[in-house]
């Protein structure tokens, strides 16, 4: 549930706000003075702030600057004064939308809602999401460097990790050790590719659920291995 913040000292119109927005499903807190609302404007549970212009211990141009200085929730100035001179400067310091007195309480749910929306898309926009591999029961978030067997999650050391995922991303590939070693550990194999032996041994002892028959990463005799799908 979203929170509104109202920043409001006529306590008619402020509860007239809340009592609109409270039916549409927000959580609704009041603030009568500026510095107050301030305060409360600046925790992390505010999703939007409803902002009067004429506010004892603090005007809305000012709060408006200091909300911007920290955050990028959406805020609403309203105002009684209808010059053009007070819009184009609350806009400027960051406000996302300006009424002026009266309004319709119906038309600044309705506004609350539409910003919110918007907010929460550029939030989701701007939030990348993991790169994950899901093949048979197995989960490597290459992102994080975990990995997960049907559902637990399994520690691999940091080649471990990138050999396991370097497999998995090109399935039924068939790499030689000398491959794979130039590969994960970027250096040319110089008789050590023993190494890749290993590595693969531990792995499977991590996925594998009879390392003698191995389901996922397959000998290749003569040749490799490959990571089957």
């Amino acid at each position: 549930m979203s929170k509104i913040l109202i920043i409001e000292d006529e306590e008619s119109i402020a509860e007239l706000e809340k009592d609109y927005l409270e039916l549409s499903g927000f959580e609704v807190e009041t603030e009568r003075r500026g510095d107050t609302g301030l305060v409360r404007a600046m925790q992390d549970d505010t999703d939007l702030v409803i902002l009067d212009l004429m506010l004892p211990g603090a005007d809305g141009f000012e709060i408006c600057r200091r909300i911007r200085e920290k955050k990028d929730i959406p805020v609403i100035m309203v105002s009684a004064k209808k010059d053009d001179i007070d819009k184009i400067r609350g806009l400027g310091l960051g406000a996302d939308d300006y009424m002026t007195k009266p309004f319709s309480p119906s038309e600044l749910v309705a506004r609350v809602k539409a910003h919110l929306a918007r907010y929460e898309r550029l939030i989701h926009s701007n939030v990348k999401e993991n790169d994950i591999l899901e093949i048979r029961g197995i989960k490597i978030d290459r992102t994080a460097r975990r990995v997960w067997v049907n559902g637990e999650e399994r520690s691999f050391t940091t080649k471990e990790f990138d050999l396991l995922a370097f497999l998995a991303q090109n399935p039924n590939h068939v790499f030689t050790k000398e491959e794979l070693f130039r590969e994960i550990w970027d250096m040319e194999s110089i008789g050590d590719i023993a190494t890749v032996t290993v590595h693969i041994k531990k792995i499977r002892e991590k996925i594998e659920f009879d390392t003698s028959k191995p389901q996922y990463i397959e000998t290749i005799w003569g040749v490799g291995y490959r990571f089957k799908v």
